[in-house]
């Protein structure tokens, strides 16, 4: 995956919204290809995460998931996890075998973790020593990540506590700051109509 952070499309948009400096601060200070130490925490302990994937005009968003554990980040820029018994559309493995980027989605639905977004190149592996990992499996998935993006937990309702976002527009209500919103480097340059400049 040799490209821009930034397609055409998301440029345009930017610049409708007077967003591209905030976008191109973002990318400069949270865009990185190795895991954080607290990404590693986390992505070791989820009990399920979201993949998408894509092959020409299939395009295809699941959920994977296991005990904690069951993904396994095995170097610097690289993670895997084991394909369990499915129902034979293969959708996902599909996709990869004819096309491998993939999208990862890590997240907790407890409002104050943020999200783990991740971009990344995936394979197929079927070779003892890596099924060896997984326990009983057949398959494993591996991705070497390109792109690991933090965000913001901003809208994500608290499940456990059964509490929805703060921060979410409702009638009577003026949502927070988000804590991003606030640093130093963003502050200065948010859109012109920003609610929080």
């Amino acid at each position: 995956m040799n490209r821009p952070f930034y397609h055409e499309g998301m440029r345009d948009w930017q610049d409708r919204t007077d967003g591209r400096r905030v976008a191109d601060a973002l990318e400069q200070r949270r865009l990185h290809s190795q895991f954080w130490e607290d990404e590693r925490a986390m992505i070791e302990s989820t009990p399920f995460f979201f993949v998408a994937s894509a092959s020409g005009d299939y395009v295809d968003c699941n959920i994977r998931s296991g005990d904690p554990g069951f993904v396994k980040i095995i170097g610097d820029e690289t993670l895997e996890w084991p394909e369990y018994d499915g129902n034979s559309m293969f959708r996902t493995l599909g996709n990869i075998a004819q096309q491998p980027n993939i999208g990862l989605l890590f997240l907790r639905f407890d409002g104050t973790s943020r999200r783990i977004r991740i971009s990344g190149v995936a394979s197929i592996h079927e070779d003892a020593q890596t099924l060896a990992r997984h326990g009983n499996v057949r398959r494993v998935v591996r991705v070497r990540c390109v792109e690991i993006y933090p965000n913001c937990p901003r809208y994500i309702p608290d499940l456990q506590a059964g509490t929805p976002s703060p921060h979410i527009p409702r009638p009577g209500h003026e949502p927070p700051a988000p804590e991003w919103k606030t640093r130093d480097y963003i502050r200065e340059i948010l859109p012109a109509d920003d609610p929080f400049r």
